[in-house]
């Protein structure tokens, strides 16, 4: 078990979700051996939202901080719920694919991957040659 799964579960009870009453958290951990923590923040004009990574990778890049080591995310789900697709782009801007994902439901089922798995044929800094 990811020793960041009680920082996710711990940011989650943070979440503002009010309208879907999904809570998500997240944690991760840079190379520098830093967490960050972020919940999903939910508002009425619903596009206008933030997922719970986002929230995580914003606290990270705010504290100068740009690479991440470790990545775990938390849902009240009957099944570990991945990234959505911005999330999974945004985690490939600052993890190499073969940093470890765990996903997590609150009542403990566990699924590991990588950043890689979740995001094949990632887009990267590469294409903008």
């Amino acid at each position: 078990m990811s020793d960041l799964l009680p920082h996710a579960l711990s940011v989650r009870e943070n979440a503002h979700a009010p309208y879907s009453k999904f809570h998500v958290g997240a944690a991760l951990r840079t190379k520098a051996g830093t967490i960050f923590v972020g919940c999903n923040v939910e508002n009425v004009a619903y596009p206008e939202g933030t997922c719970a990574e986002a929230g995580a990778i914003a606290s990270m890049v705010a504290a100068g901080e740009r690479e991440i080591a470790e990545v775990c995310v938390v849902a009240g789900s009957p099944t570990p719920v991945p990234p959505c697709g911005g999330c999974r782009q945004k985690l490939a801007e600052f993890a190499k694919g073969d940093v470890p994902v765990t996903l997590a439901t609150t009542a403990g089922t566990l699924e590991h991957t990588t950043v890689a798995a979740l995001l094949p044929g990632a887009f990267d800094a590469g294409h903008m040659a």
